[in-house]
């Protein structure tokens, strides 16, 4: 049913409830998981993929402890890092690399949040059109 899944990842707790969700997932179906963190700092926003930050390294770090716990867990996986603004960044990738679900984790922000801070999760629903898998972090 879903071969490809994209787990976008924010780095911060908030992931660790949909990383367990899509583990098990990604087990049933036997699919295939993307990590996608879009880097959203000045550099990143800036340089892109030239770009050199602590918030790119971090970045990268984190990509890659996630990456080994999906591979321990043996399920196929690979990580990407993107740049720029992080809603747009998803729908792009998607629409050019394609997915059968995209699965990420909300913070729970409610009306006047949404209006100041925006959401993510609103403007990728909107965007593509695959299912998309939300779950509000605790």
């Amino acid at each position: 049913m879903y071969k490809t899944i994209l787990l976008t990842l924010d780095g911060t707790p908030t992931d660790r409830a949909i990383i367990g969700h899509v583990k098990e997932l990604a087990k049933l179906a036997h699919s295939r998981v993307v990590l996608l963190h879009v880097a959203d700092g000045w550099a990143a926003r800036t340089f892109g993929p030239d770009a050199v930050s602590p918030e790119i390294t971090e970045d990268t770090a984190y990509l890659n402890r996630v990456l080994a716990e999906f591979q321990s867990a043996g399920i196929p996986v690979q990580a990407e890092l993107a740049y720029g603004d992080p809603p747009k960044e998803i729908v792009r990738w998607v629409k050019q690399k394609g997915c059968d679900l995209v699965a990420m984790s909300t913070h729970g922000h409610r009306f006047i949040a949404d209006i100041f801070l925006g959401t993510t999760a609103t403007h990728v629903q909107h965007n593509i059109s695959v299912p998309v898998l939300l779950l509000r972090a605790k």
